[in-house]
């Protein structure tokens, strides 16, 4: 029975009928197919079609394609049998999903009219779609970025992962500062992902290691929970090849149960198992402060690898196409495992052991085949990302793997000994094993260097410093094993999707849009920066992005910015070495001035709208201080009546994908200020500098790839260099360290009472004193603020001049080819994995 106007009582309208057509390329057939699971995979009661309700139709419509895509390329990659990579990740951050894959598969105007055609608009049903929470920072981002690269480049690659339940968590501002609470991401369900029942592995904990008659060994005992498979499929762009995402879920069996004790009331104990098993996928990165902390994340770590590597062996022996199984000599010529820093190191003492207890293999055989499977990817050189283990712990939980790892150290120090008498002195620090009697580890980038075919840094400065310092003795044993690939974002998401204005406009100058697949492309964009027409063309799409930015902090802040001031943004995980501290005590400081001007001086500064953002790691105390002091700033400039015309200050609150799809194409200069030397990459940056954003920065990461790129004229440059830091923490030491006055003008206004009644001390206690923990301003906010200050001061004389401004807009855009992640993914595809593109036909 239809209602007045041509609807339902369900709320369909009546024209529409509904219609499984997982092919469905045209806007009728798409919105039966809307409506067709809207019924008949339901998810809530049956009168209700609100936006809930049209987004899991939507993403279950759009899902029919991508799994017969995916079913295509899964058996495409079956019959050829190439070799593939497979990329090891403890975290992906995602965003959504709805938005991509319609743009990938090019289905963005059907998708938008059939919607339509059911009352709604396609940007209104895709604000409905929470984050996948997988993720935390540029790790994860550049996880998902690859794969987006590996599927449009038509690679056979696969990403593994976890499938967190509540992520690492959702931030919370309130009068405290930061609170976190748990991610609801998967409160309802996902509908992106499918789950396989019939791929499940046993993994083991803790137990003990038999020896055979034979002298073989064998792991036993112990806890031994499943690891269930979920695909989210990932489609490339404009090409048929969709790959996956494989994300593990911990689960025990039913009869884990003991219903003896249930019955008995004892329910904790019955369900042990149960309980455990859960909390291994319950969060990303727990708090490892206490022994069950550090279990727990190691339980992680090889929940990951091992269920991975069963999966990857079994694909392995499913493809065998000749009599009999497969040699394990080939192994290495169809199968290779890329590490995403150091969390999956365990997948090497894991596949020794798959190799060797499982499959009958010797050590020399193992070896082989795993130290020409697998890669490492360096992230970082701060010493709390190098992880280190403790060997009781280890020994604990994974018996049989410390006793590989033994192995491997052992055979490694003799060749050593017998090779590099010269480097004799150095094993204490080059060896897998440290035996310091007061706290013995395993170094887990020693376990990866070792054994690894190929180690990489992911910017050039990185990768020198790689080479250069922390492993240079390893480099004079492998010359060869070290290369760069600096880190790539994709297009498709860092712009066409996330600026569709901009996006046109370049589509429109360049004649062609090819340069979504071939980003340097852009470089044709530098003949026409200083015409008038693309400028204002230019000028209109930054205009329409800073807009909906102002509106969204408006809906989410309650504060209302000028979108004619400029647009300061800096956006990424709260860490002292990123110095987002330098960053608000000059604000301060610019504040202070302000308030001391006259009113018509002020009418001659450039007004500005500084936004940062970004999550404090919930027991990272100095963070979680910087988080409370940007907000208590904002509050009191942005309720001052004589400044709030000329500076607003905005924390942007749970920053994720989503977030910086609002926020980069909106801004107009971005912060990249981290102490030189300490940024293994950064890939934010290179996200705001493909959207026409100019970057204040230190010569860090792939800032300096960036500067070259986009020419030194368009790049604000502060900062002492990396070669200069260790030689300036020493006079500091020393007590030679003079503070510019501007520096210590805002340190003392900070502490001053101005903003509030929280004690600040302790935070800018880290700035004070030459030595000691959390004292000696150990990241060189006193040092670079002299020289950040004059650059700040740079930025304002510029953006007074707009046609100047502009020009570097375009030239930042213009040189961005370089960084998109097609090209990352090609040299990792061609230099380290030794794997070629094998489109579905």
């Amino acid at each position: 029975m239809a209602n007045a106007n041509g609807k339902s009582a369900t709320g369909f309208p009546e024209k529409i009928s509904e219609k499984a057509n997982p092919e469905a390329n045209e806007a009728t057939e798409i919105a039966g197919n809307i409506i067709y699971h809207a019924k008949y995979s339901p998810h809530f009661s049956p009168l209700k079609f609100g936006p809930e309700q049209a987004l899991y139709a939507t993403a279950e419509s759009l899902r029919d394609r991508l799994i017969q895509l995916w079913n295509e390329t899964y058996l495409h990659f079956h019959k050829v049998d190439p070799k593939q990579t497979y990329y090891l990740s403890m975290e992906y951050l995602q965003g959504r999903a709805l938005t991509n894959a319609i743009g990938n598969l090019d289905l963005q105007g059907p998708y938008a009219d059939a919607l339509r055609k059911l009352g709604y608009e396609l940007e209104d049903i895709a604000e409905q779609e929470k984050d996948a929470a997988l993720g935390n920072g540029g790790l994860g981002r550049l996880a998902s970025c690859f794969l987006d690269s590996m599927a449009t480049l038509n690679l056979p690659a696969w990403g593994y992962g976890l499938r967190y339940r509540h992520g690492l968590f959702k931030q919370l501002i309130t009068k405290k500062g930061q609170e976190e609470v748990a991610e609801d991401w998967l409160e309802k369900f996902s509908p992106w992902e499918i789950v396989r029942h019939d791929v499940v592995f046993p993994v083991r904990f803790f137990g003990s290691v038999q020896i055979n008659p034979d002298g073989s060994r064998k792991w036993v005992g112990g806890d031994v929970v499943q690891a269930l498979a979920y695909d989210v499929p990932i489609p490339g762009f404009k090409t048929k090849n969709t790959i996956s995402l494989r994300l593990w879920e911990a689960k025990a069996r039913a009869e884990d149960l003991d219903l003896f004790q249930f019955n008995e009331g004892e329910y904790e104990l019955a369900a042990q198992l149960h309980s455990r098993a859960q909390q291994i996928c319950t969060v990303l990165y727990p708090g490892d402060a206490t022994e069950n902390g550090k279990l727990l994340r190691l339980k992680q770590q090889f929940f990951l690898c091992s269920a991975s590597l069963q999966d990857i062996i079994s694909r392995f022996n499913e493809r065998s196409t000749g009599e009999g199984s497969r040699k394990w000599s080939e192994f290495p010529s169809k199968v290779a495992v890329q590490m995403n820093d150091t969390h999956p190191t365990l997948a090497i003492p894991e596949l020794m052991r798959l190799l060797m207890d499982d499959n009958g293999l010797g050590w020399d055989e193992a070896w082989d085949v795993t130290s020409k499977t697998v890669a490492y990817t360096n992230h970082t050189v701060l010493p709390e990302a190098l992880e280190k283990w403790s060997q009781s712990l280890m020994w604990k939980l994974l018996p049989r793997h410390m006793e590989i790892i033994e192995e491997i150290d052992k055979r490694f120090v003799q060749t050593i000994r017998s090779t590099r008498v010269d480097l004799e002195d150095k094993l204490s620090s080059l060896s897998i094993l440290d035996h310091n009697p007061q706290k013995p580890v395993v170094r887990m980038a020693n376990l990866c260097v070792v054994s690894s075919h190929t180690v990489n840094g992911v910017a050039q400065l990185h990768s020198d410093i790689l080479k250069d310092e922390l492993f240079a003795d390893y480099v004079s044993i492998w010359p060869n094993k070290f290369q760069n690939k600096t880190n790539g974002i994709t297009p498709r998401r860092w712009l066409r999707f996330c600026s569709p204005e901009l996006s046109d406009i370049i589509t429109k100058w360049l004649k062609t849009d090819k340069w979504i697949t071939d980003l340097d492309l852009l470089t044709g964009l530098r003949q026409f920066a200083d015409n008038e027409e693309l400028q204002s063309e230019w000028a209109s799409a930054k205009a329409a992005n800073k807009q909906r930015l102002a509106q969204y902090i408006e809906r989410v802040t309650g504060v209302t910015i000028d979108t004619n001031s400029l647009f300061d943004i800096q956006v990424k995980r709260i860490h002292e070495y990123k110095r987002q501290l330098m960053n608000i005590l000059g604000v301060i400081y610019r504040f202070k001035k302000l308030k001391e001007m006259k009113p018509e001086e002020r009418k001659k500064t450039t007004p500005r709208t500084v936004m940062i953002g970004g999550k404090a790691f919930a027991t990272y105390t100095n963070a979680k201080r910087i988080v409370k002091l940007v907000n208590d700033v904002g509050d009191v400039v942005n309720s001052d009546p004589e400044v709030n015309e000329y500076l607003k200050v905005v924390f942007v609150p749970n920053y994720n994908v989503t977030v910086a799809e609002m926020l980069i194409p909106g801004s107009e200069l971005s912060q990249h200020i981290s102490t030189a030397g300490m940024e293994a990459s950064g890939t934010s940056n290179m996200k705001f500098a493909l959207n026409g954003c100019l970057i204040i920065g230190t010569l860090d990461g792939a800032n300096v790839e960036i500067r070259e790129e986009v020419g030194e004229e368009n790049f604000f440059l502060f900062g002492a260099t990396a070669d200069q830091v260790p030689r300036l923490r020493k006079e500091r030491e020393d007590g030679l360290f003079k503070p510019d006055p501007r520096f210590e003008e805002a340190k003392q206004f900070a502490k001053s009472g101005v903003f509030g009644t929280y004690d600040y001390g302790p935070l800018l206690d880290s700035l004070e004193g030459n030595t000691g923990y959390g004292r000696g301003d150990y990241f060189l906010v006193g040092y670079d603020f002299a020289s950040y200050m004059d650059a700040q001061a740079k930025v304002d004389e510029a953006y007074k001049d707009r046609k100047r401004w502009l020009k570097m807009s375009i030239m930042s855009t213009a040189g961005s080819g370089k960084f998109s992640s097609d090209r990352t993914i090609a040299q990792y595809a061609k230099e380290i994995w030794n794997i070629e593109a094998c489109p579905v036909p």
